[in-house]
């Protein structure tokens, strides 16, 4: 068996081989104290900002213990505070069976319990026979806790620390690497969750590398192989691509085939992306991809296709209302694809499209987690389709998916054997997993990764 020499104590470690136990996936004493070490202490995506776009616009955002309830209460401000009735305890606001979470407008909210009022800033409005009280009730107190809210990339952030760091500190470098996208614009094309067999460590990892694309996604390699990478950032991971030489592009998520005829490999990768695995294009991109073999000569070189390709579909969307960030090929290959966000939250960028996926824990079950996916897109004004968020069976999910899941389940279970010790990730690939377990152990106080010596 390998010496284990020493815990990782410095970011600069990680780019060495170490090893990560299992206790953070199934321990159920660790789970219990995530919720007041860490989901109570860092900023969590709870919604966008699309979901609330009128005064009295409200939103649900549910985790462990606790549920938070997020308001616009004008056209630059938003709130948030605990989703509790000061009374009795009961929630003002309940999640509707089956769906991830609640969403609606009110004036005010009144518990269900006994008619205790609340505006959206928290302050108790009406108390029913409050005179009973003998003047006791002081309104401080019996307004609703509030709770840190910000909001950046288009989407609403919480901290349940009141002494918690600004939002824009703790995203450092994440945001400001991705600002040049403007996520802010984009809009849902489709968003999905489920309840799934598996730790939401396990969930995470299982798409923050891509170390496992050539086995586990065997079909993508038909179209070209394009080695992956994962660098940390303090709290936060970011993951990319080595491109080939002139296609800088293609360390973002713009990927053109190569193989005997790039023309034609291309159009393959984005239908068959299109089709198994409904993320990371848009069908302008597939119609232009299907138009490369008629509007290029046979042997036009990778680079070529993939610049054409670009181009033209920028020009197709832009006739229509869909206007393109401009982001340089070098900012490009340093943003890579996608950014890990301490401590649940993966953002797969692009210039016109995103992938994001978040994994919450599902009670103090080590074992199950609600997952959740969201493609976005740059829309012309009014033409973004309405959503909501949909529970979807495992099965149903598309087929690229579905792979993920099997390994998902099956590390899971695999994590309990009595001959296993701990994951080893590739210190160049996959460094993206240390990175988490090493920001993991400074809230928690244990599960460091450990240097393989």
């Amino acid at each position: 068996m390998a010496d284990i020499s020493g815990i990782v104590e410095t970011a600069d470690e990680l780019e060495q081989p170490v090893t990560i136990g299992v206790e953070a996936y199934i321990s159920e004493d660790y789970v219990r104290q995530e919720r007041d070490k860490l989901w109570r202490k860092t900023w969590l995506q709870a919604g966008r900002l699309e979901d609330m776009p009128n005064v009295g616009d409200f939103i649900t955002f549910d985790i462990l213990d606790d549920s938070i309830l997020v308001v616009r209460n004008s056209a630059d401000e938003i709130s948030a505070h605990w989703n509790v009735c000061t009374h009795r305890g009961r929630r003002l606001v309940d999640t509707p069976k089956g769906r991830r979470n609640a969403r609606g407008n009110r004036k005010n909210f009144v518990c269900g319990f006994h008619g205790w009022t609340f505006d959206g800033k928290g302050t108790c409005v009406h108390v029913p026979e409050r005179e009973h009280w003998q003047g006791k009730l002081n309104d401080d107190d019996i307004r609703l806790g509030s709770v840190k809210c910000d909001s950046w990339g288009g989407w609403v952030w919480i901290n349940m620390d009141p002494d918690a760091e600004p939002l824009a500190d703790y995203l450092s470098p994440a945001n400001t690497m991705l600002d040049p996208y403007q996520l802010q614009n984009m809009r849902y094309r489709w968003r999905q969750f489920v309840v799934f067999d598996c730790n939401w460590k396990v969930a995470l990892e299982a798409f923050n590398e891509t170390y496992h694309v050539p086995v586990t996604h065997p079909e993508f390699m038909e179209f070209g192989s394009f080695p992956g990478w994962g660098h940390n950032h303090g709290k936060h991971s970011n993951i990319g691509y080595d491109a080939p030489k002139d296609m800088e592009e293609n360390a973002g998520k713009l990927r053109v085939g190569t193989g005997d005829d790039a023309r034609i490999s291309t159009a393959q990768m984005q239908n068959y992306t299109w089709k198994a695995a409904n993320t990371n294009t848009t069908q302008t991109m597939v119609d232009v991809a299907n138009a490369l073999v008629d509007e290029l000569p046979e042997g036009t070189p990778p680079a070529e296709v993939l610049g054409y390709w670009i181009t033209r579909s920028k020009e197709i969307d832009a006739k229509r209302g869909v206007v393109w960030p401009e982001v340089p090929s070098s900012h490009t290959a340093k943003a890579g694809t996608a950014w890990q966000i301490f401590p649940n939250f993966q953002i797969g960028h692009a210039v016109n499209n995103m992938l994001c996926y978040m994994a919450r824990p599902y009670g103090n079950d080590p074992n199950k987690c609600y997952f959740e996916a969201a493609v976005f897109e740059l829309f012309a004004e009014g033409d973004a389709p309405e959503t909501d968020w949909e529970y979807i069976e495992p099965d149903d999910w598309p087929a690229v998916l579905q792979q993920d899941f099997n390994n998902m389940a099956a590390v899971q279970q695999g994590m309990k054997s009595g001959g296993f010790k701990g994951t080893k990730p590739n210190p160049y690939r996959e460094r993206a997993i240390p990175s988490l377990h090493w920001n993991l152990a400074k809230f928690m106080g244990t599960g460091a990764p450990k240097k393989l010596g």
